[in-house]
């Protein structure tokens, strides 16, 4: 039986291409971050380093980068010179409701900010 291996932001793209339904790919998202909370903090930037593939989507793309560029800082380590230019030029708000749309656009942390993804400080502690 093969040990246990984290999923890395590599595998999350790769694994959130091969959906095409959002609430499955915002499963896999909740369950990187849960893994990745499990994973000795020592070697959680190592989860971050290798660039995922592009997606067809340039949203999920820019929210690989911002989630990286968060975690990054977290260890006070620079994000990874991959999300450098994974920057939206129109924002994206994934919530549905005026309220959590609301929500994001005051509680997004800086670096989802910057990707142009408006993504709830509260939706990244709850997963």
């Amino acid at each position: 039986m093969p040990g246990y291996r984290p999923m890395t932001l590599a595998d999350l793209a790769r694994r959130v291409s091969y959906s095409v339904d959002d609430a499955v790919r915002w499963k896999l998202v909740w369950e990187f971050l849960e893994e990745y909370r499990w994973h000795p903090a020592e070697s959680q930037p190592a989860l971050l380093q290798d660039e995922p593939a592009r997606t067809a989507d340039d949203r999920w793309d820019a929210l690989f980068a911002a989630l990286a560029e968060h975690l990054s800082a977290q260890h006070d380590l620079a994000p990874p010179e991959w999300t450098e230019d994974r920057i939206l030029r129109r924002p994206w708000f994934p919530a549905e409701l005026k309220v959590q749309r609301i929500d994001a656009f005051v509680t997004a942390p800086a670096s989802f900010r910057k990707h142009g993804v408006y993504l709830s400080a509260r939706d990244l502690e709850a997963a």
